[in-house]
């Protein structure tokens, strides 16, 4: 039996990628690796994941995922700070989805309580 790769787009199977995270067994150690978990949430439809990593001055009240929605893959375009060494950082991403479109965003993370957590995005041409 071979095992699929995670969405995230790494090489391990899920459940020894994203799928630790989404369980709670383990945390992001890189906002890179929150970005790729949550992006994996988002084709996952794991709406209550990505609150939970949504930094709460900025987190909406509710999250409504369009189950019709299917991304096709994840490219990082590039990474600044977000470390084990670091309380910032960014992570700029393009996110493809069904139909030939795509989403190029630039996010921003922070920790909070020692664990990365999205703030916001800025959509990019």
């Amino acid at each position: 039996m071979t095992r699929r790769s995670c969405p995230c787009g790494l090489p391990e199977a899920y459940e020894a990628c994203c799928g630790r995270f989404h369980s709670g067994s383990a945390a992001a150690s890189t906002a890179e690796a929150l970005m790729r978990s949550r992006y994996c949430a988002f084709v996952r439809g794991d709406a209550g994941y990505l609150l939970r990593t949504w930094h709460p001055r900025t987190r909406p009240g509710t999250l409504e995922l369009d189950p019709r929605m299917r991304w096709t893959g994840l490219e990082i375009l590039g990474a600044r700070d977000g470390s084990a060494f670091h309380s910032t950082g960014t992570v700029e991403f393009r996110a493809s989805y069904r139909g030939g479109g795509s989403l190029h965003e630039r996010s921003r993370f922070e920790r909070v309580d020692g664990a990365w957590v999205y703030v916001d995005g800025e959509f990019l041409p």
